[in-house]
């Protein structure tokens, strides 16, 4: 099979999600302006996506080695590229709800197919490490265009207009053509179904059984919270910056890009860091950052007066120094990944994907819903402030994390091992 055509499939499928999954703290801000939305209400589409990720990573990650990645990648692309042709031709709140259901549900099934497709063609543990960071930077490059793309369709002097839509005909095209580039692709999957299974069932208690080992759940805690932090900050920030720093509604968004920036080159420079040094002890000093960004930055947030000539020029210094949080935050998610599914045979990455993406989708729906209900019934300061709970928490599940790493070095025959 040609590895680079693979590659390119899956980093093209990754940037097309990264899209629509991350488009959700920009929808909800539109959603409350064109239809009317109160913020409560608009927070739920983060459980729209993630609810839906969760059910089915659950109830068929540990059967897609049998039914094929490649299909698998297939059917999610033909359900988005359907979905986002529904938002303007159906423009409604519900579509918008719609849409999320189809992106959740579509992320399950590529989530878990793209991280086993890295084990199938990593030459070993390092190799790994740095597609794994690759990918996920290139998804936050993903993420960084979507501001932009969808800036360049919202119309700032008219915040109720319905212009922001058209932005999904471009995303249907381009859903359409990862599609083509995929089915157009071969993928040799040999070695990705369990060579002694007997059948769903007994692949789904297989995948059940992963989570009573001390190692996963301690694994699978770290990557709920690391999640909740992310989606708290990436849902609520251009709400943020449209009401506690007074900036207009097209430019909370576009500035609301120097977080995915800073996720970007932080997951891209974690590719290379983390393959000359130590996973713990950097992602620890990550988090200590973590904090201390929001312990410095925030303060800088109160007392901003209202502007309506606001350039990037004259925009409050928080606006630039809240979002480099990302760049301390970027190589966890993907460095504890890859210390997890890098240690178990190939045949396993399915199941344990399964579990890592129902708990991540569980974590960024948890973090949306508080961020968004402290939002409106307390204030976006408040909110943004309690981010400092899961950072604590997280500092101690990635020492648990090492602990159990150490202790439990899975035993397998080293022709299965990712190593």
């Amino acid at each position: 099979m040609n590895q680079r055509r693979i590659m390119l499939a899956l980093f093209m499928i990754y940037f097309v999600f990264a899209i629509l999954l991350n488009s959700v703290g920009t929808v909800i801000l539109q959603v409350i302006h064109t239809y009317g939305v109160d913020k409560g209400a608009a927070s739920v589409l983060e459980g729209f996506k993630d609810l839906p990720i969760a059910i089915v990573s659950f109830f068929v990650a540990s059967t897609l080695p049998r039914f094929g990645y490649k299909k698998a990648m297939l059917v999610a692309l033909a359900i988005v590229t359907v979905a986002t042709l529904a938002m303007p031709l159906i423009p409604a709140f519900a579509t918008a709800k719609l849409l999320f259901l189809c992106v959740g549900v579509a992320f399950a099934l590529v989530k878990v197919s793209v991280y086993s497709t890295i084990g199938l063609v990593a030459r070993d543990r390092k190799h790994h490490a740095g597609i794994t960071n690759m990918l996920e930077g290139f998804f936050m490059v993903g993420v960084l265009s979507a501001y932009w793309i969808f800036g360049y369709f919202i119309d700032a002097g008219h915040p109720a207009s319905t212009s922001w839509l058209n932005v999904y005909w471009l995303l249907s095209g381009l859903c359409a053509a990862t599609f083509l580039l995929v089915l157009f692709t071969s993928f040799d999957e040999y070695g990705a179904a369990p060579p002694d299974s007997r059948g769903p069932g007994a692949d789904f208690l297989s995948m059940l059984r992963l989570f009573v080992r001390p190692l996963v759940y301690v694994f699978v805690l770290t990557a709920f919270l690391s999640v909740l932090v992310e989606q708290a900050i990436g849902s609520w920030l251009p709400t943020f910056n449209n009401e506690i720093l007074m900036l207009p509604a097209t430019m909370s968004v576009q500035v609301t890009s120097i977080f995915a920036g800073c996720l970007a080159v932080g997951r891209l420079l974690a590719g290379v860091v983390m393959r000359r040094l130590n996973w713990y002890p950097v992602l620890t000093v990550c988090m200590l950052a973590m904090g201390a960004t929001v312990l410095l930055s925030l303060p800088l947030t109160h007392g901003i007066a209202h502007d309506p000539d606001v350039t990037w020029a004259t925009a409050p210094v928080a606006a630039f120094l809240f979002p480099l949080i990302g760049l301390f935050m970027a190589p966890i998610y993907p460095g504890i990944n890859s210390v997890m599914l890098s240690s178990l045979p190939r045949h396993q990455h399915a199941p344990m994907t399964g579990l890592l993406v129902i708990f991540s989708a569980l974590g960024g729906t948890t973090g949306s819903l508080i961020t968004g209900y402290v939002f409106g019934h307390v204030n976006g300061h408040f909110a943004f402030y309690l981010t400092l709970v899961p950072i604590v928490l997280m500092v101690g599940s990635l020492y648990a994390f090492k602990r159990q790493v150490d202790r439990n070095a899975i035993d397998m025959p080293v022709e299965t091992r990712v190593a």
